[in-house]
């Protein structure tokens, strides 16, 4: 697809749909901390089991990082719409696995899959916009994918207290379902409009008919309603014919039976559902030995930061383990990326300054990012909402509703202003935005003015956006696009999970060090030891001093991201036009 300016109705068309796709995948990874408590009690764990349920978290993140770099080389090949198509539909059957889970693992594989396909979402949004326009017009929409994709933030904890004031945290999944699949219909029908010819054959209806038959068959299998297992006719069929499992029942090989009519139907067909045919040669073109390697190195590093208790060790007990079977694998990626004839990453796709210099700065913007996110409302619980989780989420409120619209005015501003200025001024804003944070006392949320910290680093994160994305897309090739969007994306992510691991076991052992300086209770209130305020206050004073050197940590890291824009985003010299209003 090549450049067309953004004009016509079918670019905007196309922008709308895939930010809105991107917005609604965001806005999920944030529904789930309100429904955590209740998918949790769905399987089968205690309120005191978080541990245990780390993989709800860390399964979604797995696939959403892990194969993102696979998923963006086959944008490159395929196109961007068809990827956009996939994920969405990728995502839907997560989100179906998800709705109608009974276990912890059932949970965990729903959510991987919605991962996956919330993951492919971005990269291949930001390649269409380079597709569709030309490089000095590409500020605008990167801003608005930036925004929405930020957006998500702020809308996904509203909408999932909606949904679940209605109802339970099934439907969420099941509306996510709904919704995916509009979307979906919505770039078929845009892909038919765009054709000179419309299609007329049709789909495979057999193979869908069967597809959906198969899916329906086995949300029954893992729902087992009441009202048909207590059937005496109907509730034989979820009775496992040996075992226990619910997986040996009749209803559970009649699924396995649709599946097998479903797999011959598609190697028959003569225009099948999967179009697997075409499939061999893009796989060999994205090395998919290369794929696993890569994926395996992230899944490593994922899970050894994201299941860390950072109360203890910035690793989790295996995590050295993982860390040390991440680098091999990352080792002998690197090898065979070097010496295959067509590696993952195309030879000298980031060899660019502007491009690995995005890859670097997105790192850093991770690790700022993640701080703000986590310790804002740890502060405002710490020391003025103490009873009140939605008090403290609203005080972050005020950071997270700057992102979308510093995401906005920035990609308005690359239009006369070079890309690393621009992000190095936006990330210089978020840094004075966490040194002031890191003045606040135990009453500086109580005053208006701690508002302006937290805006001023919700906008300089978002200024930051569109034009980062903006160097990168400039300085790289259209036919690596899918790939070079999705590292960006994945490095932001690795920044998030080793930052908030790091910044905050610093912090706890400089809490742990002003902790240890207290005297015990009984000293400094001999009389009265229950209700001894001095001493909460002396353990309210070392709880700023943890917090307090988390944000110094994210200033120095958005200080890191400033510097490495002003340094290496240099796109080429035609990049930057000013554009006449």
């Amino acid at each position: 697809m090549s450049a067309a300016g953004g004009s016509g109705p079918l670019p905007r068309t196309l922008l709308g749909l895939a930010a809105v796709a991107v917005a609604f995948a965001a806005a999920d990874t944030y529904v789930v901390v309100l429904a955590l408590p209740d998918m949790m009690t769905a399987a089968n764990l205690d309120l005191d089991e978080l541990q245990r349920a780390a993989p709800i978290v860390s399964g979604f993140l797995l696939g959403y990082v892990a194969i993102l770099p696979l998923i963006g080389r086959i944008a490159d090949l395929r196109g961007r719409v068809p990827v956009l198509i996939g994920s969405l539909v990728i995502f839907a059957l997560g989100s179906v696995l998800t709705a109608a889970a009974y276990d912890l693992s059932s949970v965990v594989a729903g959510r991987l899959l919605q991962g996956v396909g919330g993951g492919g979402l971005v990269p291949a949004t930001m390649a269409l916009v380079a597709d569709l326009w030309p490089p000095e017009r590409r500020g605008v929409p990167l801003g608005v994918v930036g925004a929405v994709q930020e957006l998500g933030s702020v809308l996904g904890p509203l909408y999932g207290a909606l949904v679940l004031a209605a109802s339970d945290w099934r439907a969420i999944f099941w509306l996510n379902t709904a919704v995916a699949l509009v979307l979906v219909a919505a770039f078929l029908a845009t892909r038919q409009e765009s054709r000179p010819r419309p299609d007329t054959t049709g789909v495979d209806v057999i193979g869908a008919v069967l597809a959906l038959s198969v899916i329906a068959v086995v949300v029954l299998v893992m729902r087992q309603p009441e009202s048909l297992v207590s059937d005496v006719t109907y509730g034989r069929a979820f009775l496992p014919v040996v075992g226990g499992s619910r997986w040996l029942s009749p209803l559970a090989v009649a699924a396995a039976g649709l599946l097998i009519l479903f797999v011959a139907r598609q190697l028959t067909a003569t225009r099948p559902l999967l179009a697997w045919r075409s499939w061999g040669s893009t796989l060999a073109a994205v090395d998919l030995p290369g794929a696993v390697l890569l994926g395996l190195s992230l899944g490593g590093l994922i899970v050894a930061f994201a299941s860390a208790d950072p109360a203890v060790q910035v690793l989790s007990p295996t995590g050295p383990y993982l860390l040390v079977a991440s680098a091999g694998c990352a080792a002998v990626f690197t090898w065979r990326q070097a010496r295959a004839s067509r590696p993952l990453i195309p030879h000298g796709a980031l060899n660019a300054t502007s491009a690995w210099g995005a890859l670097v700065v997105s790192l850093f913007v991770g690790a700022a990012l993640i701080a703000a996110l986590v310790d804002v409302p740890f502060y405002a619980r710490l020391t003025v909402y103490p009873d009140s989780q939605l008090d403290a989420a609203l005080v972050l409120l005020r950071f997270l509703a700057a992102l979308p619209v510093g995401a906005v005015l920035g990609g308005f501003a690359t239009r006369v202003i070079s890309a690393g200025p621009l992000a190095a001024a936006g990330m210089a804003m978020a840094a004075t935005g966490f040194v002031w944070m890191a003045t606040w006392d135990a009453d500086a949320l109580r005053h208006a003015s701690a508002t302006v910290p937290l805006v001023a680093a919700g906008l300089g994160f978002g200024v930051a956006i569109a034009p980062v994305n903006a160097a990168l897309l400039a300085s790289t090739r259209a036919a690596v696009h899918g790939v070079t969007s999705a590292l960006v994306v994945v490095a932001r992510m690795v920044g998030m999970l080793v930052g908030i691991s790091v910044l905050t076991t610093i912090g706890l052992r400089r809490f742990y060090a002003a902790a240890s300086d207290i005297p015990p209770v009984r000293q400094l209130c001999p009389q009265d030891q229950l209700n001894c305020t001095v001493y909460g206050e002396r353990l309210l004073d070392a709880g700023l001093v943890q917090l307090h050197t988390v944000f110094v940590g994210a200033a120095v890291c958005a200080a890191a991201a400033a510097v490495c824009a002003l340094i290496t985003l240099r796109p080429p010299a035609d990049h930057r036009r000013v554009i006449a209003p």
